[in-house]
């Protein structure tokens, strides 16, 4: 029952944080891009890969999630969606789905980026951690983890090179004391 919950929850939360790039899209509509970092698909794919690691039904027989993991799957998963919109709603008609600058971009520092310079990538993160925590086996969370971590950082260098090839010092001194995508870490 609490496995289910846990899902459910997962789902409704997933929904909504989709929806946030929804009107994220629109917004964006019009924008002229001058600069884009082609190498940041491949981190889309990579982070793909490593969705589709942590949903496989890879794991052995009677393999079971303890309470306390479908407990944390059902924090997890709020606090992502709550984060994915608070980032698309401070990013505004900035936002795209591949690494790239507008004719107008700024250098957005308000709200969850104040405290960490690519938060939807951390609700992304979140999300992975929430499906592993009521789904996967330990072998696969690594392996999924693996291929988000390496995806989600190729994506986030291409972003920072961008930022820093307009911003220039401005970024620099945001990069230094703001954390990439995990909290606390640089």
């Amino acid at each position: 029952m609490l496995q289910t919950a846990a899902f459910s929850v997962f789902g409704v939360c997933f929904i909504l944080w989709s929806l946030a790039f929804v009107s994220a899209r629109k917004r964006a509509a019009g924008q002229r891009e001058v600069a884009r970092a082609p190498v940041s698909a491949w981190g889309i794919l990579l982070e793909g890969i490593g969705f589709a690691l942590v949903f496989m039904r890879v794991q052995p027989e009677n393999f079971e999630k303890s309470d306390w993991s479908l407990m944390v799957s059902m924090i997890l998963s709020p606090l992502s969606a709550a984060l994915g919109w608070a980032a698309v709603r401070h990013l505004g008609k900035q936002w795209r789905y591949q690494a790239g600058l507008n004719e107008d971009h700024e250098l957005i520092q308000t709200g969850p980026y104040r405290w960490i310079r690519h938060p939807i990538y951390a609700s992304m993160l979140g999300f992975l951690l929430a499906v592993a925590a009521a789904w996967t086996w330990w072998p696969m969370i690594l392996a999924g983890l693996t291929m988000f971590l390496a995806g989600t950082e190729i994506r986030v260098r291409a972003e920072d090179r961008l930022l820093a090839s307009r911003f220039g010092e401005r970024f620099r001194e945001y990069q230094s004391r703001v954390p990439a995508y995990i909290p606390f870490i640089r």
